[in-house]
C-alpha cells in the first residue's frame, strides 16, 4: 500500500470507440484501487468527439472553413456551409438522441426534413426498392423507428466527420485518426514532424481537453494506453500538452500497439513525449514502476520498461512473475461519463452493428489464447503466449460488481479466443446464480461447441458469437493450423443459430499460396454459409504478414519469401512477401466485400459467385450442395 499522496491518471486517447469506453484504463484503475493506489481515469476520445460535435464545435469548424477559398471547398464542405444553420440546429438534439438521452427526436429524424442530408446519404439508395417506397422499410418495418433514426444519425455524423477530414484535418477518423503515422512505422520522423507541425482545431481541441483533465485530477503519473496505430498520433499530441505544462508529471505508454510494433523501439525522440515505455500486460511493470517512484526500488529494477539513459534506449526487464489473472481485480468505470458515449449503426445487418451500438461492459474470460497455433496470428507474444483463466466464481463475482456500479448487464468478452470449457462453466455459475445478463464474444468454431453447450450458453446470456473461419478452403485451414474443416464450421454454426446466437465470420483473403481458384472456392462456401442460416454476418480482411506470427518467422514452411526490412528503430510489425502465386488479391478484395455486403443484407444469395468479380475467374469446384448436406439437409 503506497505511504503517500500519489494519483495515477490513466487515458484513452482519440481515436479508439464511441459506444463504450475501451477497457485498459478501466483494467488498470480496477487493478491500482484494488491495491489501495489512487487511481483515477478519462476517455479523452469520447470528449474530442463531443467538443467538437457540438454547436460551438461547429461555429469553430465554419470559422476555419471560412479561410478557404469556395473553388477550393469539396462538395461535402460546401453542403455544410450551405447548410450551416440545420446543422447548427440538429446537432445538440441529435447527439442527445444517439446517447439515450432524447428518444422522442427519432421521429424527427426519421421524417427526412429534419437533418441535413450530405453524401453519406448516397448509401440509403441501395435499399430502395422496384417500386420506389421507402428505401429503409425493409431493415426496419413499420415500427423500428428508433433504429431507422440511429441509422439516419450516424450517417449525419458521418458527413460531418467528412468536412472535418477535408478542411481541417486530412487525417482524421473516427476510428482510425492518423493511423499511417504510426503502423509498421520503421523510424519516429513521420510522426516528429506531424507532432511538430503547426496546429489544427482538432490538435488545438485536444490540448485544451488534456489541460482540463489535467487541472482535475492533478495526477502525479499519467498512463496512456494505445491500442491501435489510429491511436497514436493523439497520445503523442497530449503527452506533449502534459510535458510543455507539467514536465514533473511522470507519462507512461503502453497497451496493444506498444506492445507489438514497439518491442525494438531505439528512437531517443519518443522520449521527448514519454519517460516510460512498457510491454506486455501492465500490471506488474506498472507496479514495479510505483516502486521506483516512491523511491523503493532502482531504475535497473523496472520490469519490461524502455527508459532514456544518456541519450539512448535501454530496454529494462527486471524479472519478476506477472500478476495472476485471478488476481488483476475487477475493473471500474468509476468516473468514465457512461451517460454520454454514442450508440451509433452504421450497419444495418443485426450482428454487425454490435461493435457500434449499446454500451457494452468489456470483460476478459482468461489472459492469452488456449490455442495459440494459428499460424497467422501473434502467437509468440504475451498477450497471445501466455494462457491462464481465472475460476467461474471470480468471473461471475466480476460480472455481478460490475453490473452493480454501471447499471448495464450487457457484456463484451474480449478475448482473443473463449475457451469452451470456461464459457461452460460461466453459463453454469450465471443460471446457478440467477445473474441475468446478455453477452457476446469471441472463439474458435471447435467441435467442442455442441448444440446442447450452444443452448447452455444462450441460455446464460449469449446473444452473439465471432469466430474465425478465415479462408473457407480446408487446404489453407491445415496450413493455417486452424485445427477446424469448413465443414465442422458450419455444424458449429449453425448449432449457434439454431440456439438463437447470431454469428460473425471473421474472413481472411491473400493468405500465401492462396490461388483465384481458392477464393472463388471459399466465396462459394461462404455463400452457403449464409443460404443455410449458419452465419449472419463476416468481414473479409486483407492477410498482412507480422514479425511475431509462425509465417513470418518460417516463411519457408508456407511457401513464400520475405521482403527486407529497412533498419528499425521505431514501429515494427507487418512484412512484406512474395508469394510466388502472383495473384493480384486488391482486385480478388474488391469481389469478396462487395459479395459479403450484399449477403449480409440477404441480397445475392442465389447467384453464381463468379458474378461479383469484375475479372473473369474459373467456376467454383464446390459443389452448390456441400454445406447443406455437412448439414445432413440435402
Amino acid at each position: 500500500m503506497p505511504d503517500q499522496p500519489f494519483r495515477v491518471l490513466s487515458i484513452i486517447p482519440p481515436m479508439t470507440q464511441l459506444n463504450t469506453p475501451y477497457p485498459s484504463t478501466a483494467y488498470l484503475t480496477g487493478f491500482l484501487r484494488s491495491r489501495q493506489f489512487d487511481a483515477v481515469q478519462e476517455d479523452l476520445a469520447l470528449a474530442l468527439v463531443l467538443r467538437l460535435f457540438s454547436t460551438k464545435g461547429l461555429e469553430e469548424i465554419r470559422a476555419r472553413i471560412e479561410a478557404i477559398a469556395p473553388r477550393k471547398r469539396s462538395a461535402q464542405v460546401q453542403h455544410f456551409v450551405d447548410e450551416f444553420d440545420r446543422y447548427t440546429a440538429t446537432i445538440t438534439p441529435t447527439i442527445a438522441f444517439l446517447q439515450g438521452r432524447d428518444s422522442t427526436v427519432s421521429h424527427r429524424i426519421c421524417s427526412r426534413q429534419f437533418l441535413p442530408e450530405g453524401a453519406r446519404f448516397a448509401s440509403l439508395d441501395v435499399y430502395v426498392d422496384d417500386e420506389g417506397g421507402d428505401p429503409l422499410a425493409w431493415a426496419f418495418g413499420a415500427l423500428g423507428a428508433q433504429d431507422r433514426a440511429r441509422h439516419l444519425a450516424t450517417l449525419y455524423l458521418n458527413d460531418i466527420s467528412d468536412v472535418l477530414r477535408d478542411a481541417i484535418d486530412p487525417r482524421f477518423e473516427f476510428v482510425r485518426y492518423a493511423e499511417s503515422l504510426a503502423q509498421s512505422q520503421p523510424t519516429f520522423t513521420p510522426l516528429a514532424k506531424a507532432l511538430a507541425a503547426p496546429t489544427n482545431l482538432v490538435d488545438e481541441t485536444l490540448h485544451a481537453l488534456t489541460l482540463a483533465a489535467i487541472d482535475k485530477h492533478q495526477p502525479d503519473l499519467v498512463l496512456i494506453s494505445v491500442p491501435f496505430p489510429g491511436a497514436v498520433y493523439a497520445a503523442f499530441r497530449i503527452a506533449q500538452t502534459i510535458k510543455a505544462v507539467r514536465p514533473a508529471i511522470r507519462i507512461g505508454l503502453g497497451g496493444g500497439f506498444v506492445n507489438t510494433e514497439l518491442r525494438e523501439l531505439s528512437d531517443a525522440r519518443v522520449f521527448d513525449f514519454f519517460d516510460y515505455v512498457t510491454l506486455d500486460a501492465g500490471e506488474r511493470p506498472l507496479l514495479a514502476l510505483l516502486d521506483h517512484l516512491y523511491g523503493k526500488r532502482s531504475q535497473q529494477r523496472l520490469v519490461r520498461t524502455f527508459v532514456r539513459e544518456d541519450g539512448a534506449v535501454r530496454y529494462i526487464n527486471f524479472v519478476e512473475p506477472d500478476v495472476p489473472f485471478e488476481e488483476v481485480g475487477t475493473p471500474t468505470w468509476d468516473g468514465l461519463p457512461l451517460d454520454r458515449y454514442l450508440s451509433l449503426l452504421d450497419m444495418l445487418n443485426p450482428m454487425h452493428r454490435l461493435w457500434s451500438d449499446g454500451r457494452w461492459n468489456k470483460l476478459t474470460i482468461a489472459h492469452g489464447c488456449y490455442w495459440k497455433k494459428c499460424s497467422f496470428c501473434d502467437v509468440s507474444l504475451d498477450y497471445i503466449s501466455r494462457y491462464e483463466t481465472a475460476s467461474a466464481t471470480t468471473l461471475v463475482d466480476r460480472i455481478e460488481a460490475i453490473v452493480a456500479e454501471t447499471g448495464q448487464t450487457g457484456f463484451h468478452f474480449v478475448d482473443e479466443a473463449a475457451p469452451p470449457k470456461m464459457l461452460k462453466a460461466l453459463a453454469q455459475e450465471l443460471l446457478r446464480r440467477k445473474v441475468a445478463i446478455s453477452w457476446w464474444g469471441n472463439i474458435r468454431f471447435e467441435k467442442s461447441f455442441t448444440p446442447e453447450l450452444c443452448q447452455l450458453l444462450a441460455d446464460s446470456g449469449c446473444i452473439a458469437i465471432s469466430g474465425g473461419l478465415e479462408v473457407a478452403s480446408d487446404r489453407l485451414l491445415n496450413l493455417m493450423k486452424k485445427g477446424v474443416s469448413v465443414e465442422q464450421v458450419a455444424r458449429v454454426t449453425r448449432g449457434f443459430t439454431d440456439a438463437g446466437i447470431l454469428v460473425h465470420a471473421y474472413l481472411m483473403y491473400g493468405f500465401p499460396t492462396q490461388t483465384v481458384q481458392d477464393t472463388v472456392d471459399a466465396l462459394e462456401y461462404v455463400r452457403q454459409l449464409f443460404e443455410q442460416g449458419c452465419i449472419q454476418s463476416g468481414f473479409f480482411h486483407r492477410f498482412a504478414c507480422t514479425v511475431h506470427s509462425p509465417v513470418g518467422q518460417h516463411p519457408e514452411e508456407y511457401g513464400v519469401t520475405l521482403e527486407p526490412l529497412p533498419p528499425i528503430s521505431f514501429a515494427k510489425n507487418d512484412i512484406g512477401f512474395i508469394d510466388p502465386t502472383g495473384v493480384d488479391h486488391d482486385v480478388m478484395g474488391q469481389a469478396l466485400n462487395k459479395a459479403l455486403y450484399n449477403f449480409m443484407h440477404g441480397i445475392g444469395l442465389e447467384e453464381d459467385v463468379r458474378s461479383w468479380f469484375n475479372t473473369r475467374v474459373p467456376r467454383p469446384t464446390v459443389n452448390r450442395h456441400k454445406i447443406a448436406r455437412a448439414l445432413g439437409e440435402f
